[in-house]
């Protein structure tokens, strides 16, 4: 199997089976999403306690990319600080070329770095995608006040 086709199946399976989905009954930040191009829709409830992300859902309409991008973005901030989930979005906006950089992955070892984030890194040969990809990450720095790029 190429690392397409895991890259693929990966996306797919977030897509198919998001992790995280639903609402929060009372978010500490909420943001709404959109992406006028495509109709792309999301939405962002987070949890925050003491500067560490403890939950987060997600609910959204609209192509696999920005579904498995939203699922792949719930999926790994738990746990994390503020600062380490603006620094996750910068690396993932450098993964997209949204960003001017590395996103410091190792092409040795796929998703070593990012996880299954890095499936994201094939949506940089379909430029109109790239927004759809992205859609999560910005109105993930909307919701905590942040800018994250313009995406």
């Amino acid at each position: 199997m190429s690392l397409d086709d895991l890259y693929r199946q990966v996306i797919l399976d977030h897509y198919r089976s998001p992790r995280r989905a639903g609402r929060l009954d009372h978010p500490d930040a909420h943001a709404d999403g959109s992406n006028p191009l495509c109709g792309d829709e999301l939405s962002i409830d987070l949890a925050i306690d003491g500067g560490t992300v403890t939950d987060v859902r997600f609910t959204g309409r609209g192509c696999s990319i920005s579904q498995a991008s939203a699922s792949m973005m719930a999926d790994r901030i738990v746990g994390q600080t503020l600062e380490e989930v603006t620094e996750l979005s910068h690396r993932v906006k450098r993964l997209l070329d949204i960003e001017p950089g590395e996103p410091g992955i190792d092409p040795d070892r796929p998703g070593a770095a990012l996880g299954d984030i890095e499936a994201l890194a094939g949506v940089r040969r379909f430029p109109v995608r790239i927004k759809c990809a992205d859609l999560p990450w910005t109105t993930l720095m909307e919701a905590l006040g942040g800018d994250a790029g313009t995406g």
